[in-house]
């Protein structure tokens, strides 16, 4: 049975436990928020589930203080959008990450493998998927929810168990541990993207006056979801983003009206998308990545050739292509002729000597 949690002595019951080993989850929403609401911790230490309820009354920094310790390791599958989620909890993120997603990708066992088909390879346990959608803000939450909640963190030691085995005879305990290090690092230092107007190709013929303006309220629209905590479509979807940039409005009631059914586009920040739009652009605001044109018969020669050399390596590695090196990282190796940072680490000594020297023939 999992024990509920909800008042802080029996938080600090819990945490007497020794084990250094800790299976970690959690469950969020995300409907209309920016950050994701969390609202269920799932632990277990020797044996023992607790469910940990953040919406209750609790000194959490007793269970931020066991999971920042370096000397925990923190099993978790596929973490980062749970990183986010406990964010707030773990300014400094956990003191050392066991994914197993990852670690499954690194075995064999297949890229991007689901918990519950891990368990299933690994365990033989076939695990209900009823509540995956649940509202999991609601109290008190349902017998089905708390079985579904501590079934995501009861198998995690036989996974840490197993994977661990394998990543050791495979030889790639070294890499995975890597991985799970830059995952936690990016989770520390989560910074806005600076350039997000690269991701919009289509606009890649626009005039650099216009890719300015897009850059511009790209930026305002995630400091604005991020201020008000609502997602970023509720501000401005993508084609109104698009639609406004290129023409702006000559006035207030114009962005009303082209702005009608958006529903965080209120008063105040209509007021401020209009300034956005509106004013001069500076010529700091002038110096920025221009977006890359959509890509022609030449670049998809290139990453062609290029993914031929990420296939033969990753084959005679037994690794999937993706964890290796993911077609987005040969692209922007393409556009920019700079090493992706991506591509740091244990991947560099593979990788970089072949790929620069094709990249350079080509």
């Amino acid at each position: 049975m999992a024990a509920w949690i909800d008042r802080t002595e029996k938080l600090h019951d819990f945490d007497r436990r020794p084990s250094r080993l800790v299976g970690l989850d959690t469950e969020f929403m995300r409907t209309d928020s920016f950050a994701p609401k969390l609202a269920l911790i799932q632990i277990e230490i020797d044996a023992q589930i607790a469910l940990i309820d953040p919406l209750a009354d609790i000194d959490m920094s007793i269970l931020a203080k066991r999971l920042g310790d370096p000397g925990t390791v923190s099993i978790m599958h596929s973490a980062s959008e749970d990183l986010d989620a406990l964010s707030s909890l773990l300014p400094n993120s956990l003191g050392t990450l066991f994914d197993t997603q990852i670690a499954a990708a690194f075995c064999g066992l297949g890229a991007g493998l689901g918990y519950q088909k891990l368990v299933l390879i690994v365990c033989g346990v076939d695990l209900p998927k009823g509540e995956t959608r649940s509202d999991w803000l609601q109290r008190p939450l349902t017998p089905s929810q708390l079985e579904y909640a501590a079934q995501d963190v009861i198998h995690l030691p036989v996974l840490h168990a197993d994977l661990s085995a394998r990543l050791s005879s495979r030889g790639f305990a070294d890499w995975h541990a890597e991985d799970c290090a830059r995952m936690l690092a990016r989770a520390r230092h989560r910074e806005p993207d600076l350039q997000p107007q690269t991701a919009y190709r289509g606009a890649a013929e626009w005039t650099r006056e216009q890719q300015a303006r897009l850059r511009r309220v790209l930026i305002w629209r995630d400091a604005t979801a991020r201020r008000i905590d609502k997602p970023r479509p509720w501000i401005l979807d993508d084609p109104r983003i698009l639609d406004l940039a290129a023409n702006p409005p000559a006035n207030a009631n114009e962005l009303a009206e082209r702005g009608r059914g958006l529903r965080a586009l209120r008063g105040t920040e209509r007021a401020e998308l209009l300034e956005v739009l509106r004013s001069p652009l500076s010529a700091e605001e002038l110096d920025f990545e221009c977006i890359p044109a959509a890509a022609d018969g030449e670049e998809r020669r290139v990453i062609r050739a290029l993914k031929e050399i990420v296939t033969t390596r990753a084959g005679e590695l037994d690794l999937p292509e993706g964890l290796l090196c993911s077609r987005r990282h040969l692209e922007s190796l393409y556009l920019s002729r700079q090493w992706p940072a991506a591509l740091e680490g244990w991947r560099k000594p593979l990788l970089h000597d072949a790929l620069m020297n094709r990249l350079s023939e080509l």
